[in-house]
């Protein structure tokens, strides 16, 4: 694939086949595991880059910038083989040689090391269309493949919430300019407040990703809307 001006772009399937990034997204996912969070490797990753990428897509933002989102998003996590504080930031900073070497020109890097340095709730915020697409696509990533740990006699909320979610799926009305978060959760796992009591301030910021993009949060859970 090439720009305008005849040079190759960098692509999400460019940067998931590097060894670095292969290696990097592994061993961030390793040291999380050795910490008791839920799944951050390569399902995690991938599904972030699809679903950012799918948001710009669907709303109708030029093809580049839903690929610089789909890049941000499988990279967005690897900070954390350095330490999980801060690690938005840490992986931005770790991004930009990989990008480098790989030809992506300093201005696209900027925008992918942007919204990877604002995806966590802490500290991040959505300023341009790329950081607003994969924070959207970060939070929504509830699902009980998500929990590595085997055994549910010793499962923390986080575990708990993530194995009661069955299904989760962000749905872009472009015509109503809606972006819906889509959950289903088995009660007998986890009651809805619980999901609430961990999620709150992650929703809250989704929101506010969701209306930089113009368009109206909803939050729907178990056919129920919340939001």
């Amino acid at each position: 694939m090439q720009s305008e001006n005849g040079h190759e772009l960098v692509t999400l399937e460019q940067v998931r086949a590097d060894p670095e990034v292969i290696g990097f997204v592994q061993q961030a996912n390793e040291a999380l595991r050795g910490l008791g969070y839920t799944e951050h490797g390569q399902r995690h990753a991938g599904l972030v880059a699809h679903i950012a990428g799918n948001v710009l897509a669907r709303l109708d933002y030029d093809e580049r910038q839903a690929q610089l989102a789909q890049v941000a998003g499988y990279l967005h996590d690897i900070g954390n083989l350095l330490h999980r504080e801060h690690h938005a930031q840490s992986g931005a900073l770790m991004a930009w040689p990989i990008l480098k070497r790989l030809g992506m020109p300093t201005h696209e890097i900027a925008l992918v090391m942007n919204a990877i340095g604002n995806h966590e709730e802490e500290r991040g915020t959505a300023t341009t269309p790329v950081a607003a697409a994969v924070i959207i696509a970060d939070k929504a990533d509830v699902h009980r493949s998500r929990v590595q740990n085997p055994d549910r006699a010793t499962f923390d909320i986080h575990d708990r919430v993530n194995y009661a979610a069955t299904r989760s799926f962000v749905r872009v009305d472009a015509a109503q300019r809606v972006i819906a978060l889509e959950l289903e959760i088995d009660t007998q796992f986890a009651k809805v407040i619980e999901y609430f009591e961990i999620f709150l301030s992650r929703m809250t910021m989704v929101r506010q990703a969701v209306n930089f993009l113009g368009c109206e949060f909803r939050l729907l859970i178990n056919d129920v809307y919340l939001s």
